[in-house]
């Protein structure tokens, strides 16, 4: 289910940057107020704003939605650490043994006197 969620997802992030890129700046319309041929296009003189205005709305709702029910997925499958499972890791290790031979041993220190 998380596979088909996330190829779902990836393809809405697809479509939402094409939807986008396709829409025009806010600097574009002025041409179309002065009759820059904008009646012969196929969604009208307003209808391909709106359009993708609206596409563009529903697609970034899909994915939030679809961003919203992986993250609590992901959360509910996440398997909570235990001592137990870590095994190795939560044997103590046993101290280093002191090497023979040339290496000096530390010097021990007289405890301090009481006062």
């Amino acid at each position: 289910m998380q596979t088909l969620l996330q190829v779902f997802h990836v393809l809405l992030a697809a479509a939402m940057i094409a939807l986008i890129l396709v829409q025009r700046g806010a600097g574009a319309s002025a041409g179309a107020s002065f009759g820059a041929g904008a009646s012969a296009t196929v969604f009208g003189s307003r209808g391909a704003g709106s359009f993708l205005t609206h596409a563009t709305a529903v697609t970034a709702t899909g994915f939030f939605i679809i961003s919203f029910v992986m993250a609590v997925l992901a959360g509910r499958s996440a398997v909570p650490v235990d001592e137990d499972d870590l095994g190795v890791m939560s044997q103590a290790v046993p101290a280093a043994e002191q090497p023979a031979g040339d290496v000096p041993q530390a010097a021990e220190t007289p405890a301090p006197a009481p006062r």
